[in-house]
């Protein structure tokens, strides 16, 4: 179940992401991307664990994957890869043209 509700919001992201590969800088903003993905997904990774492991909350067995990363489950790892990539992504596209050329 969790990981049907996380195909929406990559989907979006991959979407919006391919929509700003002609502006200008799509490069470096996917390697900013992706080093900040690997950022976010490393402290997902520290922090689930912690807080799942003092049972700050929990997964139902049978709204899950079943597959782990540590206690976590790997639909949490989809929320970070999707921030990292679909803000920059949303902002290039709502930043003018001309003001990008110009930076």
């Amino acid at each position: 179940m969790y990981a049907l509700l996380t195909i929406p919001f990559l989907v979006l992201t991959a979407i919006v992401t391919v929509a700003t590969a002609r502006r200008p800088g799509f490069a470096a903003r996917m390697r900013a991307s992706a080093w900040t993905a690997l950022v976010l997904i490393i402290l997902t990774a520290i922090f689930d664990n912690v807080m799942i492991a003092l049972d700050l909350f929990t997964y139902p067995e049978h709204l899950i994957s079943g597959i782990r990363i540590g206690l976590a489950p790997i639909e949490d790892f989809s929320y970070p890869l999707a921030a990292a990539f679909l803000v920059p992504a949303i902002r290039c596209l709502c930043t003018p043209r001309r003001a990008e050329e110009e930076a």
